[in-house]
Order: C-alpha cells, then structure tokens, then sequence
C-alpha cells in the first residue's frame, strides 16, 4: 500500500488536474492504511508511505480547488447571459 501511496501521489502531481484529484485522495487513503501497517515495525516501507502522505496531502487542496473551479465556472459561463452587439 505505500507504494501504492506514493505511485498514486506522483500521478497525482503529474496528471491530477485531468483526472480532478481523485489520485490524490487515493494516496492519501493509501497512505494512512499504509502507516498504520508500518507502525508497529513488522512491515517496511514507512518512509514511502509518509512520501505518499505528503505527496498527496500537497496536491490534493489545488486539485479540489481547481475541479470546484472547473464546475462552477462552466454553471456561471452557462447561466450568464451574452449579448452580442
């Protein structure tokens, strides 16, 4: 799952804004089951998950940011009437 975090994290960065932040909030989710796998110190890859976290954590207020842009732009462009002269 920390890889999972961090792959989903660097997805995330790169194509995020296409896919409206959904990679982000998954390596977030991903991360935190990750940590709470690694804590006990059994399973490796805590630095991963905590990179995934942080990844995600970065990029995932932008991304909402932009897809509550991206839908509320397109209502009001819609609803706002044109003149043409």
């Amino acid at each position: 799952m920390a890889t999972a975090s961090m792959v989903l994290g660097i997805l995330g960065v790169l194509g995020g804004w296409c896919l409206f932040g959904l990679p982000c909030i998954l390596a977030v989710v991903l991360g935190h089951l990750a940590l709470a796998e690694t804590r006990d110190g059994r399973r490796s890859d805590h630095g991963m998950a905590v990179a995934g976290l942080v990844v995600g954590y970065v990029f995932v207020g932008p991304m909402i940011a932009f897809t509550i842009m991206v839908f509320f732009g397109g209502a009001v462009g819609a609803a706002t009437p044109t003149t043409m002269p």
